[in-house]
């Protein structure tokens, strides 16, 4: 049966999901050997899958193929329906996002949701219910999502989607079955972007890096240059901060803290610049190597920056832009938290 399932997945829609086998292959088992569980927590970093894997799903729960084995087809009404969300028994949700730039679920939202579940179905075989970023769910909304997790209604199926599962309720983690995905290599994104997408080779190297693991988000970069323009434009003002005096910092910092909604983005782009770094900083005085870096085309500033700056400045920049990333989550002063950490980071002229 194992095999058959495989060759199953390889033959359908299953097969738009790069790098993930073993959890097309679970969810595959599951429906071939009728052993659908009420509700999956699936994992991972931002567009690395989740929601495809979750769409891709709902659509093999409900294609209407004759052949069990011939589901997901991806070109019948329900599987057109449904990838294009428009499916009167699939509904997706996500999370509003607030002026700040911050992503959350509210309890209106669940409530609307479990009035439209207690519904029958209308025309699928499941009510398929994908709720992104639940970790985005404010206390009330996952609390009152709860009872439905505990008492499901019939035929109905719920997907969530989160970073981690360590940020949720315990009590919602419970009840459902977890699928954590994992970061790609940087070779399948790149096979998979030169072969899938036709990206030029070149480009295809640049992205693979860049994208961190995240094929959704290489393969958005590579349809839209404006992702990597406005990369661009965060690295220019991380230059401008480090190269900056402290006059020069609080400046860039005002003007930061006007933006409140671009910061999380921003900051997110630093980060992996710092941690590059850091790799650099510390790999180099243990073996003498270069190693993998994320930002490839960054790498010679990045090199002559982890010999100036002493070791201990580096990680302690990385740390802070990651406390910064968490302060922000959680409503902290927008102002202080930008200028703690832009005076934190050290001086390009420093030694």
């Amino acid at each position: 049966m194992t095999d058959r399932v495989t060759i199953y997945c390889m033959n359908n829609t299953w097969q738009q999901i790069i790098g993930h086998n073993w959890a097309v292959q679970l969810l595959a088992n599951a429906i071939a050997h009728q052993r659908i569980g009420h509700a999956y927590l699936i994992t991972g970093p931002e567009q690395i899958g989740k929601t495809t894997l979750a769409r891709t799903f709902a659509q093999a729960l409900n294609c209407e193929a004759d052949a069990p084995a011939n589901r997901p087809c991806g070109t019948c009404r329900a599987c057109t329906l449904i990838a294009n969300d428009k499916h009167p028994d699939v509904r997706l949700m996500q999370p509003e996002v607030s002026g700040r730039g911050k992503l959350t679920l509210k309890i209106e939202q669940i409530r609307q949701l479990q009035q439209d579940l207690s519904l029958a179905t209308y025309e699928g075989r499941y009510k398929v219910a994908i709720l992104r970023r639940f970790d985005a769910a404010t206390e009330g909304a996952a609390n009152a999502f709860l009872k439905t997790l505990e008492e499901p209604p019939a035929r109905v199926i719920l997907l969530l989607t989160a970073l981690e599962a360590d940020t949720l309720l315990p009590t919602i983690i419970s009840r459902c079955r977890t699928i954590a995905l994992r970061p790609l290599s940087t070779d399948l994104i790149m096979q998979s972007l030169t072969t899938r997408w036709h990206v030029p080779t070149e480009d295809a190297h640049l992205l693979a890096h860049l994208a961190d693991g995240r094929l959704g988000w290489a393969v958005q970069a590579a349809t839209n240059p404006e992702l990597l323009h406005t990369r661009r434009q965060q690295l220019d003002l991380l230059a401008e901060v480090v190269a900056g005096n402290r006059i020069t910092r609080f400046a860039l910092a005002d003007k930061l803290a006007k933006k409140p909604e671009i910061l999380p983005d921003v900051l997110r782009t630093w980060l992996s610049w710092w941690r590059d770094l850091t790799l650099l900083a510390y790999g180099m005085a243990q073996n003498g190597r270069i190693p993998t870096i994320t930002n490839i085309d960054q790498q010679d500033n990045l090199l002559s920056l982890a010999r100036l700056w002493p070791r201990t400045a580096i990680h302690t920049s990385l740390k802070q832009t990651e406390q910064a990333i968490w302060q922000l989550a959680r409503n902290a002063n927008t102002r202080l938290v930008i200028e703690n950490l832009l005076l934190t980071y050290p001086q390009k002229e420093s030694v």
